[in-house]
């Protein structure tokens, strides 16, 4: 489902995800009252999912310095200053759907989980970066790592379809790359190897699957449709297609299938041929 083009301001009527998204809703609001309110609130009273998105984050990463109102304002220009947001956003929660055994439906990564919801901050943050609001952009940076616990520079460059799954202490440096249909764990890093400057951080190719608490340091390259193995710390190149595990990681053999980030499948067995 990653793979659609969905335009960005799109009829309720042609937009399955908002329609799916808004059903179940209603549903969850009758079967717990208790939620009824908080549902309309956050859901039910807006007509697209890009303003329902846009007054979901402003209520979590409002605070004294700036309200959810002022904030709501900063988003919704965000979201409706760049045509393909939209498209990002319903492909990140299609990949968290298809790819996330814990979810059963569109609603509740889009109310709870805090990897789909930070990354939609980052790419608030990443449009006030790259339209010259720098400072804007920091502070959402700041309040997204207090309130989820991840931390992504407002300048990395994130594709569409992505899944970070659980997402606590994940880090992703300034000039990180991580191309479409990629899923990360919670815990990893994609850092630098100290002060240096410059392109300094890692790219992750598209359909690379990187394992929990997995640390990826400096300019290096992710293959295409690899896989990082849980608590490996990678410091070279991976071959596309190719598992690396340990300390520091190494080979221990091929991916084990065409596209990791959707199969989702961790586990390996080291090849005695490698």
């Amino acid at each position: 489902m990653a793979d659609v083009q969905w335009p960005h301001r799109i009829a309720a009527q042609i937009d399955p995800i908002w329609d799916g998204l808004r059903a179940d809703a209603e549903a969850t609001a009758r079967a717990e009252p208790a939620l009824a309110s908080f549902l309309h609130a956050t859901v039910l009273a807006h007509d697209t999912l890009e303003h329902a998105l846009a007054y979901h984050l402003s209520q979590k990463l409002g605070s004294e310095s700036i309200t959810g109102l002022s904030l709501r304002q900063t988003i919704d220009q965000a979201i409706h200053g760049e045509d393909d947001i939209g498209q990002l956003v319903r492909a990140d929660l299609s990949a968290v759907f298809d790819r996330d055994p814990a979810c059963n439906s569109y609603l509740e990564p889009f109310l709870y989980f805090k990897g789909f919801q930070a990354l939609q901050a980052y790419r608030v943050a990443h449009w006030l970066w790259s339209n010259g609001r720098r400072a804007l952009a920091l502070y959402v940076q700041s309040r997204t790592s207090e309130v989820y616990g991840v931390d992504i520079h407002p300048a990395a460059r994130i594709g569409r379809g992505i899944l970070i799954d659980h997402a606590t202490s994940v880090v992703v440096g300034e000039t990180a790359v991580i191309e479409d249909e990629v899923s990360l764990l919670h815990g990893v890093t994609l850092g630098g190897t100290g002060k240096e400057t410059g392109d300094r951080h890692p790219k992750v190719r598209r359909g690379a699957l990187i394992g929990a608490n997995a640390t990826i340091l400096g300019n290096i390259e992710i293959g295409q449709c690899s896989r990082v193995g849980a608590g490996s710390v990678v410091l070279r190149d991976v071959p596309p297609n190719t598992t690396v595990a340990g300390v520091p990681a190494k080979v221990v053999g091929e991916a084990g299938c065409e596209r990791p980030a959707l199969a989702m499948d961790q586990r390996f067995w080291e090849d005695p041929r490698v």
